[in-house]
């Protein structure tokens, strides 16, 4: 979950960013030396990850012709998951991040290893329909807390606990997988596939729709806490029409079910005012809070709940720019995923250890 720091990484960064590109050109956005360059473009050549391309050289080019460079988007695939309360998406995508498909399931309910087993088989059938292509990894994103070093999740409204779910991916795929919290990957996907966080600055993702969360990124990777990701779903709020009579927390205001009491029992419908306007207030409250303590270099929104009013970000803007007491001015940024963020969140997990280091990680 971070942009890499090893001369294949950048070079293989530079490739899928700027491609097609010649090596002169990756010595000069890299930095490296041209043996260094070589060097790595003979490894990642290797590793199949990169391609020349004769076929794109200027037919009025000047003297020697230096043959373009790009990602092979053609012969390899990786396969990655993103695990939701409701619904699971499955997805199959090249090395530059591009979907070949993906199509969402319901969420099996009930026992853990037999609900792992139905959503593993399923990606390892999907990935099946890809059998011209090499797959490389395999990724999963899932709420609830991950267990890096085993894989196994917890997933309290599922009823997960210590769920298998990294060795039954990697036996049904027969590739090395990687496991994360869901709101992580969605940061990691802003950074490494969108990048709309400044690699080298910090910034803080909130994702808001039926959960919850926060992550934080500092110097092009995301902080992944040793014992697992932290919450704010227990944030406390002012949420008279949310959640009236009672002190109310964050995850008592956010999601569907909420809304829809609220709306019975106002009889109102569920885009009324009284109810937006508050999930609004709330939501800029409370991302006003957090960059408040930490003082980010940007922030990014993500999720339903952050786009449900009618004037979409702008009240959630409001109520932040009127809570933050930070001196100087900040915009919210709308993730660039919009409503795809879970696809963008397994398919990061997928090919982030190979960004990571991508040759290391193959060998």
């Amino acid at each position: 979950m971070q942009i890499g720091s090893t001369p294949a990484a950048a070079v293989l960064h530079a490739i899928r960013v700027g491609a097609p590109i010649t090596r002169d050109r990756l010595a000069d956005v890299t930095g490296l030396s041209p043996a260094t360059i070589n060097r790595q473009v003979t490894a990642l050549t290797g590793q199949g990850l990169i391609t020349e391309r004769p076929d794109l050289v200027s037919p009025g080019s000047i003297g020697r012709p230096k043959n373009p460079l790009t990602l092979d988007r053609d012969a390899l695939c990786a396969a990655g998951m993103h695990i939701g309360a409701r619904r699971t998406l499955l997805t199959i995508v090249d090395l530059g991040g591009r979907p070949l498909y993906s199509h969402a399931v319901l969420t099996p309910q009930g026992d853990a290893d037999v609900a792992l087993a139905e959503l593993c088989g399923q990606l390892s059938e999907l990935a099946g329909r890809f059998s011209g292509r090499r797959l490389l990894w395999g990724g999963a994103a899932i709420g609830g807390s991950v267990d890096a070093v085993s894989g196994s999740v917890d997933h309290p409204i599922l009823g997960w606990h210590r769920a298998p779910l990294g060795p039954m991916l990697a036996d049904a795929l027969g590739v090395p997988v990687s496991v994360c919290e869901h709101v992580e990957a969605m940061a990691a996907a802003e950074l490494l596939l969108g990048q709309t966080i400044v690699d080298a600055a910090s910034g803080l993702f909130f994702y808001a729709r039926e959960t919850t969360g926060m992550a934080m990124t500092l110097n092009g990777r995301v902080h992944i806490p040793a014992r697992g990701a932290g919450s704010i779903a227990h944030v406390r709020v002012d949420a008279p029409v949310l959640c009236p009579g009672r002190g109310a927390t964050l995850s008592d205001v956010i999601g569907s079910e909420p809304t829809l009491r609220a709306a019975r029992r106002l009889g109102i419908p569920l885009d009324a005012s009284p109810i937006v306007d508050e999930r609004a207030r709330i939501l800029g409250e409370v991302v006003a809070t957090f960059r408040d303590a930490l003082n980010p270099d940007s922030v990014v929104v993500a999720g339903d709940a952050f786009a449900a009013h009618p004037r979409g970000l702008a009240p959630v803007q409001a109520a932040f720019d009127a809570a933050s007491k930070t001196r100087w001015p900040m915009e919210l940024m709308p993730s660039l995923f919009g409503v795809t963020v879970p696809e963008g969140a397994a398919i990061v997990v997928a090919l982030s250890v190979i960004y990571a280091d991508p040759v290391a990680s193959l060998a």
